[in-house]
């Protein structure tokens, strides 16, 4: 598959990629664990059939430390035995927060089920995070972005 457009070759996806990378990097730092938030995007991304954001974040989440059952395990995860509590609230969030256009929102019980286990910042923090893979995996999937040749570390080293 080629891309519509070159998204890295066009100042002007360079300049919004940026300003999407620095919320990204806010949302980085208030606390919550980095394997969360890769199994976060991970989960968004298999919804939205982003696999560019697929091919990036299972790389980055290796590199992180998270093992290869756990990756696998990431779409079914409410069966898994391998997520904590705080990484399946993340997980709910992440699922209510991706599939907005079905009507029902973020019930008031995933909500609080995830207030459980992270303060308001780092509500915020999951929330913001959703949002941003959810306009990457737009980007991607719009402009058909090939996937397979990523490499740990290649965003943050483009980004720096």
């Amino acid at each position: 598959m080629e891309p519509r457009l070159n998204i890295f070759g066009s100042p002007v996806s360079a300049k919004l990629i940026k300003h999407l990378v620095a919320a990204g990097r806010v949302v980085e730092d208030a606390g919550v664990p980095l394997t969360t938030q890769e199994l976060v995007k991970i989960r968004a991304s298999q919804i939205n059939g982003c696999a560019g954001c697929l091919d990036m974040h299972t790389k980055e989440a290796v590199a992180a430390g998270e093992t290869a059952v756990r990756l696998a395990l990431v779409a079914a995860w409410r069966e898994a035995k391998v997520f904590t509590e705080a990484e399946r609230a993340a997980l709910a969030l992440a699922e209510h927060g991706t599939r907005l256009a079905d009507g029902y929102g973020v019930p008031d019980e995933v909500w609080e089920n995830a207030a459980k286990h992270y303060d308001d910042d780092q509500l915020l923090a999951l929330t913001s995070l959703i949002a941003l893979i959810n306009a990457f995996n737009r980007l991607n999937v719009m402009l058909q972005v090939p996937a397979g040749d990523y490499v740990a570390g290649q965003a943050a080293a483009m980004h720096a």
